[in-house]
Protein backbone atom coordinates (compact mmCIF):
# COMPACT_ATOMS: atom_id res chain seq x y z
CA UNK A 1 0.00 0.00 0.00
CA UNK A 2 1.37 3.25 -0.85
CA UNK A 3 0.38 6.36 0.97
CA UNK A 4 0.95 10.27 0.81
CA UNK A 5 1.65 11.82 3.99
CA UNK A 6 1.50 15.49 5.02
CA UNK A 7 1.79 16.84 8.75
CA UNK A 8 1.44 20.45 8.78
CA UNK A 9 2.01 22.26 12.30
CA UNK A 10 1.44 25.72 12.88
CA UNK A 11 2.52 28.15 15.63
CA UNK A 12 1.02 31.39 16.43
CA UNK A 13 2.36 33.71 18.92
CA UNK A 14 1.16 36.48 20.62
CA UNK A 15 4.64 38.45 20.39
CA UNK A 16 7.17 38.29 17.97
CA UNK A 17 9.57 35.43 18.00
CA UNK A 18 13.07 36.37 17.57
CA UNK A 19 14.95 32.98 17.86
CA UNK A 20 13.63 29.69 17.74
CA UNK A 21 15.99 26.64 17.13
CA UNK A 22 13.88 23.03 16.19
CA UNK A 23 14.70 19.62 15.82
CA UNK A 24 12.04 18.07 13.80
CA UNK A 25 11.18 14.15 13.20
CA UNK A 26 9.31 14.14 9.89
CA UNK A 27 10.71 11.92 7.79
CA UNK A 28 9.59 8.12 7.65
CA UNK A 29 12.42 5.75 8.17
CA UNK A 30 12.36 2.91 5.33
CA UNK A 31 13.19 -0.22 6.34
CA UNK A 32 11.82 -3.87 5.94
CA UNK A 33 8.14 -3.25 6.26
CA UNK A 34 8.03 0.31 4.42
CA UNK A 35 10.12 2.30 1.78
CA UNK A 36 10.45 5.92 1.58
CA UNK A 37 9.77 6.79 -1.95
CA UNK A 38 9.92 10.71 -1.31
CA UNK A 39 9.92 13.44 1.73
CA UNK A 40 10.42 16.67 2.29
CA UNK A 41 9.88 19.48 4.85
CA UNK A 42 9.07 22.89 4.38
CA UNK A 43 9.90 25.78 7.01
CA UNK A 44 8.03 28.78 6.85
CA UNK A 45 9.54 31.19 7.65
CA UNK A 46 12.56 30.21 6.01
CA UNK A 47 15.41 29.23 8.31
CA UNK A 48 19.52 30.99 8.34
CA UNK A 49 20.43 27.44 8.90
CA UNK A 50 19.36 24.40 8.80
CA UNK A 51 21.80 20.76 9.56
CA UNK A 52 20.58 17.45 8.63
CA UNK A 53 21.79 14.57 10.79
CA UNK A 54 20.89 10.98 12.30
CA UNK A 55 19.56 10.30 15.16
CA UNK A 56 20.91 7.73 18.08
CA UNK A 57 17.47 5.25 17.04
CA UNK A 58 18.01 5.53 13.67
CA UNK A 59 15.59 8.39 13.17
CA UNK A 60 16.39 10.93 10.19
CA UNK A 61 16.29 14.95 11.77
CA UNK A 62 16.21 18.40 10.63
CA UNK A 63 17.37 20.90 13.21
CA UNK A 64 16.76 24.52 11.68
CA UNK A 65 17.54 27.88 13.17
CA UNK A 66 15.16 30.94 12.74
CA UNK A 67 16.78 34.28 13.72
CA UNK A 68 14.51 36.74 12.26
CA UNK A 69 11.13 38.00 14.05
CA UNK A 70 8.30 36.63 13.65
CA UNK A 71 4.32 36.05 14.43
CA UNK A 72 3.93 32.70 12.88
CA UNK A 73 5.96 29.22 11.88
CA UNK A 74 4.94 26.77 9.85
CA UNK A 75 6.49 23.14 9.48
CA UNK A 76 4.62 20.87 7.29
CA UNK A 77 6.76 17.33 6.13
CA UNK A 78 5.34 15.30 2.77
CA UNK A 79 6.25 12.26 2.21
CA UNK A 80 5.11 9.27 -0.22
CA UNK A 81 5.80 5.93 1.80
CA UNK A 82 5.26 2.04 -0.07
CA UNK A 83 4.51 -0.35 3.52
CA UNK A 84 5.09 -3.47 2.49
CA UNK A 85 4.67 -5.42 6.66
CA UNK A 86 6.11 -9.35 6.42
CA UNK A 87 3.49 -11.89 7.09
CA UNK A 88 3.17 -12.33 10.88
CA UNK A 89 4.34 -15.63 12.63
CA UNK A 90 1.38 -17.38 14.47
CA UNK A 91 1.44 -16.16 17.76
CA UNK A 92 1.02 -19.58 19.19
CA UNK A 93 3.91 -20.73 18.03
CA UNK A 94 6.68 -17.94 18.79
CA UNK A 95 9.16 -18.70 21.27
CA UNK A 96 8.77 -18.71 25.05
CA UNK A 97 8.73 -15.08 26.79
CA UNK A 98 11.39 -16.49 29.18
CA UNK A 99 14.32 -17.50 26.09
CA UNK A 100 13.49 -13.69 24.78
CA UNK A 101 14.15 -12.21 27.96
CA UNK A 102 17.39 -14.83 28.59
CA UNK A 103 18.19 -13.87 24.57
CA UNK A 104 18.00 -10.20 25.08
CA UNK A 105 19.94 -10.46 28.53
CA UNK A 106 23.18 -11.71 26.11
CA UNK A 107 23.05 -10.00 23.41
CA UNK A 108 25.51 -7.60 22.58
CA UNK A 109 24.30 -5.57 20.14
CA UNK A 110 24.35 -1.80 20.58
CA UNK A 111 23.08 -1.08 17.05
CA UNK A 112 19.46 1.12 16.55
CA UNK A 113 17.82 -2.34 15.77
CA UNK A 114 19.30 -4.20 18.60
CA UNK A 115 17.26 -5.50 22.10
CA UNK A 116 19.55 -3.72 24.64
CA UNK A 117 18.74 -0.07 24.14
CA UNK A 118 14.97 -1.04 25.14
CA UNK A 119 15.46 -3.15 28.15
CA UNK A 120 15.97 -0.36 30.67
CA UNK A 121 13.69 2.14 32.04
CA UNK A 122 12.75 5.56 31.37
CA UNK A 123 11.59 8.95 33.09
CA UNK A 124 8.33 8.78 31.24
CA UNK A 125 8.35 4.04 31.75
CA UNK A 126 9.36 3.65 35.15
CA UNK A 127 9.51 0.02 35.91
CA UNK A 128 6.79 0.40 38.75
CA UNK A 129 5.29 -2.81 40.59
CA UNK A 130 1.81 -2.17 39.56
CA UNK A 131 2.29 -2.44 35.72
CA UNK A 132 4.73 -4.89 35.79
CA UNK A 133 2.36 -6.70 37.98
CA UNK A 134 -0.81 -6.20 35.45
CA UNK A 135 1.12 -7.37 32.52
CA UNK A 136 2.56 -10.66 34.46
CA UNK A 137 -0.98 -11.81 34.21
CA UNK A 138 -0.86 -12.47 30.80
CA UNK A 139 3.29 -13.72 30.87
CA UNK A 140 2.39 -17.23 32.40
CA UNK A 141 5.87 -19.26 32.43
CA UNK A 142 6.77 -20.90 29.18
CA UNK A 143 3.55 -19.12 27.73
CA UNK A 144 5.05 -17.65 23.46
CA UNK A 145 6.04 -14.67 23.92
CA UNK A 146 3.87 -13.07 21.03
CA UNK A 147 0.61 -14.64 22.56
CA UNK A 148 1.45 -12.94 25.87
CA UNK A 149 1.86 -9.71 24.14
CA UNK A 150 -1.17 -9.70 22.16
CA UNK A 151 -3.56 -10.56 25.64
CA UNK A 152 -2.16 -7.74 26.91
CA UNK A 153 -2.59 -5.64 24.56
CA UNK A 154 -6.13 -6.52 24.06
CA UNK A 155 -6.02 -5.86 28.44
CA UNK A 156 -5.26 -2.63 27.70
CA UNK A 157 -7.81 -1.75 24.92
CA UNK A 158 -10.70 -3.15 27.24
CA UNK A 159 -9.19 -2.14 30.40
CA UNK A 160 -8.34 2.22 29.59
CA UNK A 161 -10.59 4.41 28.34
CA UNK A 162 -9.52 6.60 25.53
CA UNK A 163 -9.64 10.18 26.55
CA UNK A 164 -8.00 13.24 25.56
CA UNK A 165 -8.81 15.26 28.12
CA UNK A 166 -7.20 12.73 30.68
CA UNK A 167 -3.41 13.52 30.33
CA UNK A 168 -0.91 15.76 28.76
CA UNK A 169 1.93 15.26 26.54
CA UNK A 170 4.26 15.00 29.77
CA UNK A 171 1.93 12.22 32.05
CA UNK A 172 4.55 9.62 33.10
CA UNK A 173 3.50 5.79 32.79
CA UNK A 174 2.34 5.43 35.85
CA UNK A 175 0.27 8.62 36.57
CA UNK A 176 -1.87 6.98 33.14
CA UNK A 177 -2.02 3.67 34.36
CA UNK A 178 -3.65 4.54 37.90
CA UNK A 179 -6.30 6.86 36.23
CA UNK A 180 -6.96 4.24 33.52
CA UNK A 181 -7.42 7.16 31.27
CA UNK A 182 -5.43 8.41 28.24
CA UNK A 183 -4.72 8.50 24.33
CA UNK A 184 -2.35 6.33 22.63
CA UNK A 185 0.60 7.91 23.91
CA UNK A 186 -0.01 6.95 27.50
CA UNK A 187 -1.43 3.28 26.40
CA UNK A 188 1.99 2.77 24.19
CA UNK A 189 3.96 3.70 27.16
CA UNK A 190 2.30 1.83 30.10
CA UNK A 191 2.34 -1.56 28.02
CA UNK A 192 6.37 -0.55 27.31
CA UNK A 193 6.70 -0.17 31.01
CA UNK A 194 5.30 -3.47 31.70
CA UNK A 195 7.22 -5.34 29.13
CA UNK A 196 10.09 -3.96 30.66
CA UNK A 197 9.75 -4.64 34.09
CA UNK A 198 9.46 -8.40 32.55
CA UNK A 199 12.89 -8.09 31.14
CA UNK A 200 11.51 -7.87 27.50
CA UNK A 201 12.96 -5.28 25.24
CA UNK A 202 10.04 -3.01 24.14
CA UNK A 203 10.01 0.12 21.78
CA UNK A 204 7.73 3.32 21.10
CA UNK A 205 7.10 3.87 18.07
CA UNK A 206 5.75 7.02 16.38
CA UNK A 207 3.60 6.83 13.29
CA UNK A 208 0.77 7.27 11.22
CA UNK A 209 -2.57 5.38 11.21
CA UNK A 210 -4.92 4.63 8.20
CA UNK A 211 -8.41 5.51 9.03
CA UNK A 212 -11.27 4.08 7.05
CA UNK A 213 -14.68 6.91 6.57
CA UNK A 214 -18.06 5.75 7.00
CA UNK A 215 -19.71 4.01 4.26
CA UNK A 216 -20.15 5.85 0.96
CA UNK A 217 -18.17 8.70 2.58
CA UNK A 218 -14.76 10.44 1.47
CA UNK A 219 -12.04 10.83 3.42
CA UNK A 220 -11.55 13.78 5.43
CA UNK A 221 -8.13 15.55 4.00
CA UNK A 222 -6.34 16.80 6.90
CA UNK A 223 -8.68 14.94 9.86
CA UNK A 224 -6.26 12.25 10.67
CA UNK A 225 -3.62 12.71 13.46
CA UNK A 226 -0.38 11.30 14.62
CA UNK A 227 -0.05 7.65 16.49
CA UNK A 228 1.59 6.00 18.79
CA UNK A 229 2.11 2.06 19.42
CA UNK A 230 4.86 -0.44 20.92
CA UNK A 231 7.43 -2.80 19.14
CA UNK A 232 8.28 -5.81 21.22
CA UNK A 233 11.54 -7.62 19.95
CA UNK A 234 10.75 -11.68 19.64
CA UNK A 235 14.32 -12.70 18.96
CA UNK A 236 14.57 -14.53 15.28
CA UNK A 237 11.38 -12.97 14.32
CA UNK A 238 12.73 -10.06 14.65
CA UNK A 239 10.62 -6.73 15.70
CA UNK A 240 6.27 -7.00 15.95
CA UNK A 241 4.22 -4.08 16.45
CA UNK A 242 1.28 -3.61 18.57
CA UNK A 243 -1.10 -1.32 19.01
CA UNK A 244 -2.86 -1.04 22.43
CA UNK A 245 -5.23 1.43 21.47
CA UNK A 246 -6.79 -0.19 18.79
CA UNK A 247 -5.95 -4.02 19.77
CA UNK A 248 -4.37 -4.47 16.64
CA UNK A 249 -0.83 -6.84 15.10
CA UNK A 250 0.72 -3.74 13.36
CA UNK A 251 0.27 -4.48 9.46
CA UNK A 252 0.17 -2.42 6.37
CA UNK A 253 -2.21 0.35 7.89
CA UNK A 254 0.44 1.77 10.07
CA UNK A 255 2.87 3.53 8.69
CA UNK A 256 6.48 4.17 11.12
CA UNK A 257 7.85 7.50 11.39
CA UNK A 258 10.03 6.99 14.49
CA UNK A 259 11.42 4.70 16.72
CA UNK A 260 12.96 5.33 20.19
CA UNK A 261 12.87 3.94 24.34
CA UNK A 262 9.76 6.67 24.70
CA UNK A 263 7.90 9.86 23.36
CA UNK A 264 10.90 11.94 24.21
CA UNK A 265 12.92 10.44 21.68
CA UNK A 266 10.81 10.91 18.93
CA UNK A 267 8.60 13.71 19.34
CA UNK A 268 7.92 15.12 16.17
CA UNK A 269 9.01 18.86 16.59
CA UNK A 270 10.66 19.86 20.02
CA UNK A 271 13.03 22.89 20.56
CA UNK A 272 13.28 26.62 22.20
CA UNK A 273 11.93 29.98 21.07
CA UNK A 274 12.73 33.30 22.30
CA UNK A 275 9.26 35.27 22.72
CA UNK A 276 7.06 36.62 25.32
CA UNK A 277 3.23 36.23 25.61
CA UNK A 278 1.26 32.84 24.71
CA UNK A 279 1.48 30.74 21.68
CA UNK A 280 -1.84 28.24 20.04
CA UNK A 281 -0.40 25.35 18.21
CA UNK A 282 -2.86 23.78 15.24
CA UNK A 283 -1.69 20.15 13.67
CA UNK A 284 -2.96 18.95 10.60
CA UNK A 285 -2.09 15.24 9.64
CA UNK A 286 -3.13 13.47 5.91
CA UNK A 287 -3.06 10.11 5.55
CA UNK A 288 -3.96 9.14 2.16
CA UNK A 289 -3.88 5.74 0.31
CA UNK A 290 -3.00 6.32 -3.22
CA UNK A 291 -5.94 6.47 -5.36
CA UNK A 292 -8.83 7.23 -2.48
CA UNK A 293 -10.53 10.65 -2.43
CA UNK A 294 -10.53 13.11 -0.32
CA UNK A 295 -12.50 15.91 0.68
CA UNK A 296 -11.14 19.31 2.62
CA UNK A 297 -11.95 20.05 6.52
CA UNK A 298 -14.18 22.92 6.32
CA UNK A 299 -12.12 25.83 7.91
CA UNK A 300 -12.73 26.83 11.72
Amino acid sequence: MIYGLRHRTTYTYEAPVTFARCVLRLTPQSSSSQTVLRSNVSVTPRPSASHEGIGPFGEKTLTVVIDKPHHELIIEGRSRVDVHAPPLPDPGASPAWTQIRDQAYQSRALTPDGPATYLYPTRRTPITPPITDYARQSFAAGRPILEAAAELMTRIHGDFVYDPEATTVSTPAPEAFAARHGVCQDFAHIMIAGLRGLGLPAAYVSGYLRTTPPPGRPRLEGADATHAWVSLWCGADGWIGLDPTNALLVQNDHIVLAVGRDYSDVAPIDGIILAPGVQTLKVEVDVAPEAEPATPVPAT
